[in-house]
C-alpha cells in the first residue's frame, strides 16, 4: 500500500471525526437551558479537542497505526452499526434512553456473545449485564451530573 492510499485512510476518517466534533460541539452550545448541556458540552469540547488532534497527525502523515478495514472486517460489523443506528434515531426518543439504551446493550451482547444462544445461563447474563451497566447509568447520569435524558413511554 502505498504512502499517499494510507494516508488518505487515515486523512477521511480524521476529516468526518471532526466534522462531526464541531457539529456537535456547536449544537451543545446553542441549546437551551444551559444548565442542562453543561455535562454535553464538557464532553463536546473534548471530543473536539481530541479529533483535532487526530486530524492534526492525519494531515502530517504521523497516524501510521493500521492498514485499514477489511471487508470481511465492515461485514461483521454491519448488525452492531444497524442497532446502533435504530436506536439513535428511532428507539430512544420513542421508548426513552434508558429502556432503549438496554434493549441496544442486550441485542449487541447478543449478537457478538460467543455463548450458545441456547443456553439459558447466557441470556441471563445477556439479561444481566446490560441492566447492570444501565443502572449505573442511570445513576451517574440522572444522580449524579443531573442530565437531562430523552424521555420516551417509558422514563
Amino acid at each position: 500500500m502505498s504512502t499517499s492510499t494510507r494516508r488518505l485512510q487515515h486523512l477521511v476518517p480524521a476529516s468526518l471525526v471532526l466534522a462531526l466534533a464541531a457539529t456537535v460541539t456547536w449544537l451543545s452550545f446553542t441549546r437551551e437551558p444551559a444548565d442542562a448541556f453543561l455535562f454535553p458540552r464538557l464532553i463536546a469540547v473534548v471530543m473536539l479537542l481530541l479529533a483535532g488532534w487526530n486530524f492534526a497527525r492525519a494531515v502530517l502523515g504521523l497516524a501510521r497505526v493500521g492498514t485499514g478495514l477489511s471487508a470481511g472486517l465492515l461485514i461483521r460489523l454491519m448488525p452492531g452499526t444497524l442497532v446502533m443506528l435504530v436506536y439513535v434515531f428511532l428507539a430512544a426518543k420513542w421508548l426513552g434512553f434508558y429502556v432503549a439504551s438496554w434493549i441496544a446493550f442486550a441485542a449487541i451482547y447478543a449478537l457478538y456473545d460467543p455463548a450458545p444462544h441456547s443456553s439459558g445461563a447466557a441470556w441471563a447474563r445477556r439479561i444481566f449485564i446490560p441492566a447492570g451497566f444501565m443502572v449505573m447509568i442511570y445513576l451517574l447520569f440522572n444522580t449524579l451530573l443531573k442530565v437531562q435524558t430523552p424521555r420516551g413511554i417509558f422514563f
